[in-house]
């Protein structure tokens, strides 16, 4: 399939907001507050709105109906939150291994990046990371160089912890979602939509294993595997996952990747500055308007 302009995400595309269903409320607040050190927004029944700067980053919605899904079905292998400075990683990793020392799962230079890996009380995936100046990344054939090298927790938090991080993880640098990455049931099932459909690039391609994507030469986006998914079908109702979110910066954006779903067969809905949708495996995706 041949992309055109029209076919293809804008630079500037961005994630916005993931939004969790969760079984305990309060405790999952205090993680993400307390621990990672996001600031609570806002809080309205069995809703609360966390992130940094009054910018939603992480939305948890009580949903005591539901239960946890099995570790094979598709759904959210980790949401990654990225640092602007590296002292601020440092001071809310050091927070989450004062505070939850059992939910720490690992750490990793990925040549890109570097990122500390945890799960949170519910047992969803999380990542905590700052990326590697642009510059410095090496690309070959559209293909980004990406790998798995041990990263010394302790040495990081040495290097990299200052004298306020050792007593509160809130900071006042940036966390975004830098990317999100989901369990699918195939590998090209999942490149023919968030790729030949939503219009992210291929960065990365893992055979039938992995998938990552990207809009603007970033190095992931969005990340996709089947490592403990490989054959998974719909989604039913679960804890976990609720919504993904992306960000496009205009009104043209969201009207042609519009376009583009309609052409492929996809449902969806649309409001004046966003657009919903399922992916194949019943993940929800919501396309905004950026700001």
């Amino acid at each position: 399939m041949v992309s055109t302009a029209n076919d293809i995400l804008a630079a500037d595309t961005r994630m916005g907001a993931v939004t969790l269903k969760v079984a305990g409320l309060d405790r999952m607040t205090g993680y993400y507050t307390q621990g990672v050190g996001l600031d609570l927004i806002s809080q309205d029944g069995d809703l609360s709105v966390l992130g940094r700067a009054g910018v939603p980053t992480l939305v948890l919605q009580y949903a005591p109906e539901l239960r946890h899904a099995s570790e094979t079905a598709a759904g959210l292998y980790h949401t990654a939150f990225l640092f602007s400075e590296k002292s601020d990683l440092a001071a809310s990793v050091y927070s989450i291994a004062r505070k939850y020392p059992n939910t720490f799962t690992g750490s990793s230079d990925h040549f890109v990046s570097e990122a500390f890996y945890f799960d949170d009380p519910e047992g969803n995936g999380v990542e905590l990371y700052w990326d590697k100046a642009r510059d410095a990344w090496e690309w070959n054939n559209g293909s980004v160089n990406m790998g798995t090298v041990y990263l010394d927790p302790n040495r990081f938090l040495q290097e990299n912890l200052t004298e306020d991080g050792l007593t509160q993880a809130t900071t006042e640098g940036d966390t975004t979602v830098g990317h999100v990455h989901l369990k699918v049931g195939d590998i090209q099932t999942a490149k023919e939509f968030y790729v030949d459909t939503v219009g992210f690039e291929t960065t990365i391609e893992y055979g039938t294993q992995a998938l990552f994507v990207s809009a603007g030469g970033y190095h992931h986006h969005l990340g996709m595997n089947t490592w403990h998914s490989s054959g998974a079908g719909a989604r039913t109702p679960a804890l976990g996952l609720g919504e993904v979110s992306i960000q496009v910066p205009t009104q043209d954006e969201l009207g042609s990747l519009g376009e583009r779903l309609a052409s492929r067969g996809v449902q969806f809905a649309r409001e004046s500055d966003e657009l919903r949708f399922d992916d194949p495996w019943a993940n929800r995706v919501r396309v905004v308007l950026a700001g």
